[in-house]
C-alpha cells in the first residue's frame, strides 16, 4: 500500500483482509482506502473497485483466488509461490506487450527476485550447467505465508532459475535466520560454467554489475556484497537487500523485493490498459 501510494501510474482503491481488527486494513482506512474484512467474496460482490489486483496470502489460497480472478477479468499479480502464471522478474522478463496479454503473473519468491536476474546475467555470457541459491532471511521477516510456503518457495524459485535464470538444472534453499538484531536478506549464487569461461571472466562480471543497476531501478537497497568470484568454472556471488522502511524494518528486504517487483510489474500492465482503452 505504501508503495502503491507513492505510484504516478497506480491508484490503490481498496484492501482486502479477513481479520476487521487488522493494522494493515486499520492503515488502509486511514488512507481513505476501502477496506473489505471477509475476503475475496466482497471483490465479487463489487467487481468494479479494481482492475489490477495484488494477491500477497498464500499459495493454497492463491489456487482457488485465481480462478475467482479470472472469472472476474481482473489481472493478477501474484506474490505467492503458487505459479499459476508465468514467471515475472522485472529486470530479466518484463516484456511490456507480453504481460500485459497474461492474466496472471507470478512474482516467484522473494529469493526469485534476489537471485534470478544474477543467475541471467552470468547465462547470458556463458552456458550454466547448474546453479544454486540461498536466500537467508531474519526469521522476524518470515510471516505465516512464507513459513507455510518453504516447499512451495524451493520449487518454485529453482524452476525460475532454470526458465528465466537460464541455468540448465538448479536448487533453491531458504534459511531462516534467528539473529537479533536481526540480519539483512542475504543472497548466495552458485554457478556452475559450462563450456569454456577462459577470457571471459570480465564479461560475466561485467553483466552481473549491469544486472544489479538494472534491479537497483525498483529496488534500491538492492548491491553486492563483494566483487563476484570466478575460480574452478564456479561463479559465487553474494546480494544483500536492503528494504526502503515504508512500514516494515528496513531488515525486511525479502519483503521489500518481491513487493517492489511487483508495483514495478504493475506499472506497466496498468500502462498497457491505459493506451490500449485510450483512459
Amino acid at each position: 500500500m505504501k508503495k502503491l501510494l507513492r505510484s504516478d501510474v497506480l491508484n490503490p482503491t481498496v484492501m482486502i483482509g479477513v481479520d476487521p481488527q487488522s493494522r494493515g486494513l486499520a492503515l488502509a482506512r486511514e488512507n481513505g482506502i476501502e477496506t473489505i474484512d471477509y475476503g475475496i467474496k466482497g471483490l465479487e460482490e463489487k467487481p468494479e473497485l479494481a482492475d489490477i489486483v495484488f494477491d500477497a496470502t498464500s499459495a493454497k489460497a492463491h489456487h482457488v483466488h485465481a480462478a475467482i480472478l479470472k472469472k472476474l477479468g481482473k489481472k493478477v499479480i501474484d506474490l505467492t509461490p503458487a505459479a499459476v502464471g508465468p514467471y515475472c522478474v522485472p529486470a530479466v522478463s518484463l516484456d511490456k506487450e507480453a504481460v500485459y496479454s497474461h492474466e496472471n503473473v507470478n512474482m516467484v519468491t522473494c529469493g526469485g527476485q534476489a537471485t534470478v536476474p544474477i543467475m541471467k546475467a552470468i547465462s547470458d555470457i556463458v552456458s550454466v550447467e547448474y546453479g544454486e541459491i540461498i536466500a537467508s532471511i531474519s526469521s522476524k521477516s518470515a510471516g505465516p505465508g512464507t513459513r507455510q510456503n518453504i516447499d512451495e518457495f524451493t520449487e518454485t524459485t529453482a524452476h525460475a532459475l532454470i526458465e528465466i535464470g537460464g541455468a540448465k538444472k538448479a536448487k533453491a534453499l531458504i534459511v531462516l535466520n534467528p539473529a537479533d538484531p536481526p540480519i539483512l536478506m542475504r543472497n548466495t549464487v552458485f554457478a556452475k560454467l559450462e563450456g569454456n569461461y577462459v577470457g571471459r571472466e570480465n564479461e560475466i562480471i561485467d553483466s552481473i554489475y549491469k544486472m544489479v543497476e538494472s534491479v537497483k531501478e525498483y529496488v534500491p537497497g538492492y548491491h553486492l556484497m563483494s566483487e563476484p568470484v570466478i575460480k574452478d568454472g564456479i561463479v559465487k556471488v553474494f546480494v544483500e537487500v536492503e528494504g526502503l522502511g515504508d512500514y516494515l524494518p528496513k531488515y525486511s528486504g525479502n519483503l521489500d523485493i518481491i513487493t517492489s517487483a511487483a508495483v514495478r510489474t504493475a506499472e506497466v500492465i496498468a500502462t498497457s490498459i491505459a493506451v490500449k482503452e485510450n483512459r
